[in-house]
């Protein structure tokens, strides 16, 4: 019996199982099927009725539907974006410092703010302590050296705001021109892992040479515009070909302001800006007492 669009077919076969001699216009029967029919049996009554209680679960009411919903200021709608482990972590690192396939196929549809606010935060941080360490060296023997907090608060600034506008006014121009593909969390995985070459970058950049100094960072901003070019093309290219290009100067136009932001705020104790707001001979230090005070009480600390 086999059903077919709603109907049995009923085949009727002699004894020996032949067909060749079955006049099928005289022994076809067709009924209506019953098989969208709910059952009848109490047996089948009995089993829908125990699983009644595990259907009502599948289909919560109103009240229950409504408090699963992801609100903007519940944690659980900021949980979906950290939604990662350490293996996906270091994965995502070593792609973008070692890439060998597009980064959004990496991300695999699971884009993550974890990486990147870490990221960040270590940029900022080495930054605030390699820059530290290079005015340092360029000051050394020449009197009193004063910690310059404003490095991390200028250094936080420049990283999170570079992280966070920057990707916020792509996505915003790519849906202005009408490209579907443009995701705002893959915009930030992906600036926020073009970070990860700063670290090193900023490692080795304390060293009182100003040229290698241009060289690391450098090589920096070659490295990660690389990355952001070839990653971000695909997306861009989904405007029209002059729009493209421009939006594509203009991610490798602020991407340089960032490397040159890096180099003069940090490495240049040689170059014009870094004799800015330093005091000239007998007059009075803008930095202030308060300044200085807290400048020994820190160098005291690190003494202990």
């Amino acid at each position: 019996m086999v059903g077919r669009q709603g109907y049995d077919v009923v085949v009727d076969v002699d004894a020996e199982g032949d067909l060749g001699h079955t006049d099928l216009n005289d022994e076809l029967n067709f009924h209506d099927s019953t098989f969208d029919q709910a059952p009848s049996n109490g047996r089948n009554k009995s089993l829908s009725s125990q699983q009644a209680p595990f259907l009502g679960q599948q289909q919560p009411s109103r009240g229950q539907a409504s408090s699963s919903k992801r609100y903007l200021w519940s944690l659980a709608f900021y949980q979906q974006f950290f939604d990662v482990d350490t293996s996906q972590i270091l994965h995502r690192c070593r792609a973008a410092l070692f890439p060998k396939q597009n980064f959004l196929d990496v991300l695999d549809g699971n884009p993550d703010l974890y990486g990147p606010f870490w990221i960040a935060t270590t940029v900022v941080v080495i930054l605030f302590l390699t820059g530290t360490i290079s005015a340092y060296l360029a000051e050394k023997g020449k009197g009193h050296f004063n910690y310059d907090f404003r490095l991390l608060s200028g250094a936080a600034g420049l990283i999170y705001g570079y992280t966070l506008v920057i990707p916020l006014g792509l996505w915003a121009v790519l849906k202005w021109f009408g490209s579907e593909s443009a995701n705002l969390m893959e915009c930030w995985a992906l600036y926020g892992y073009g970070n990860l070459i700063w670290i090193p970058v900023a490692l080795v950049s304390w060293s009182p040479l100003s040229i290698l100094n241009y060289a690391f960072v450098a090589a920096g901003f070659a490295l990660s515009a690389v990355f952001l070019f070839r990653n971000l093309y695909p997306v861009v290219s989904a405007t029209d070909a002059k729009t493209s290009r421009i939006l594509l100067v203009v991610v490798i136009a602020l991407h340089a302001g960032l490397a040159i932001a890096i180099k003069i705020l940090f490495f240049a104790h040689q170059s014009p800006a870094a004799k800015v707001g330093k005091p000239a001979a007998g007059a009075p230090d803008p930095i202030g007492d308060s300044d200085k005070a807290g400048s020994s009480v820190v160098a005291m600390l690190m003494g202990l």
